[in-house]
């Protein structure tokens, strides 16, 4: 008897829990519509030529819409995402290292990791992709 009210209990606090989620989020979706629609009623329409021109950060738009960049900027900023998720599995790796009896699994698999990353750098390194000139 006593096992199936804490089982009942149980089942009604997990889905009390996600019954809060889900309020939560409609609510938040309910939020955001209401202030588009409101925003959609309130402001004003007075559609002219330079109104419907795209804007440049002040400049006005002359020529083509294609621009060639650097693939360099790219690669940068493809290198700084890597070693960003290098640190962000560097710290959580730390302290699970320093826990017992997971020292030598978890050194062998950073060494992994880490060597995956040094591949990765080393092939931009030969590829000259660091070089900036």
């Amino acid at each position: 008897m006593a096992a199936a009210r804490a089982e009942s209990y149980f089942a009604e606090s997990y889905f009390h829990t996600y019954s809060v989620v889900g309020l939560v989020a409609v609510v938040g979706v309910l939020f955001v519509a209401v202030a588009f629609a409101a925003g959609h009623l309130l402001r004003p329409v007075a559609p002219t030529r330079e109104k419907m021109l795209t804007y440049e950060c002040g400049v006005d738009p002359v020529g083509e819409g294609w621009a060639q960049t650097q693939i360099r900027y790219y690669v940068y900023a493809f290198l700084y995402v890597i070693f960003a998720v290098d640190a962000i599995y560097l710290f959580p790796w730390a302290t699970v290292f320093a826990a017992p009896g997971f020292g030598g699994t978890t050194l062998v698999e950073m060494f992994v990791f880490i060597g995956f990353l040094a591949v990765g750098l080393l092939y931009a390194w030969k590829k000259g992709v660091l070089e900036w000139t």
